[in-house]
């Protein structure tokens, strides 16, 4: 049972009441998502001058084959890592209404350090769905990604496997009677989201998110899709 506050109706106000104590968390998490991908870049740049330098000389081409291959594989790990801190600007929201605690920095990095393979594979599972899904004519893309916000709070807050909170997520979201009021109100969120960062040239996205998961995982108890 998530704590009685969970189950209120969200408005903007209350999200943005849970956001407040909860800055320092979300400081740290958007800090570490940007300074890993800075890592990231860095080894790209890295790795591929590298693989040039390695395969210098007249092939040219092969040398640029090589230093691309190198590129790509050289970030991954911190690819991987950047979108695991990433999702804490979804999980912190959904432990919050969960257990109607402030969820701090450590806590926050603690509960993701406690099943590191179970948030990877859980990862692993929506990205790949959703690229499979936008490759198949976008919508089934746009499908799984509406489906986030329940999965992520059934992956942090429970303990079914990661097919099994897959799979209920979907049904909550496109089976049970609010599912699709949810949908909508996940459009309108993401809309208002992406007007404020580009009227802010990026910078209002930092509020933005994090209020709008506030929000969203709100809604996601409100409706009843998790319990």
């Amino acid at each position: 049972m998530a704590d009685p506050i969970a189950y209120e109706a969200p408005t903007i106000n209350k999200a943005w009441t849970a956001f407040i104590p909860h800055v320092p968390t979300i400081l740290l998490i958007w800090v570490a998502t940007i300074a890993i991908s800075a890592v990231g870049v860095f080894v790209y740049f890295l790795f591929s001058l590298l693989g040039l330098a390695v395969a210098g000389g007249p092939e040219v081409d092969t040398a640029a084959s090589i230093g691309l291959v190198l590129g790509q594989v050289g970030p991954l790990p911190f690819s991987i890592l950047s979108s695991l801190v990433g999702v804490l600007l979804v999980a912190v929201p959904a432990l919050h209404y969960s257990t109607g605690e402030t969820i701090a920095p450590r806590q926050a990095f603690k509960t993701l350090l406690e099943r590191p393979k179970r948030y990877f594979l859980a990862g692993l599972l929506f990205a790949l769905t959703s690229a499979i899904g936008l490759l198949l004519c976008v919508l089934p893309g746009i499908a799984v990604a509406l489906v986030a916000p329940v999965y992520v709070n059934k992956i942090f807050n429970g303990d079914a496997t990661v097919i099994e909170a897959f799979t209920s997520s979907f049904q909550a979201v496109y089976k049970s009677p609010d599912g699709l009021s949810f949908v909508g109100l996940q459009v309108i969120v993401w809309a208002v989201t992406v007007v404020v960062s580009l009227c802010t040239c990026g910078l209002g996205a930092l509020v933005a998110v994090p209020v709008s998961s506030f929000y969203l995982q709100n809604a996601v108890y409100y409706k009843g899709l998790v319990r």
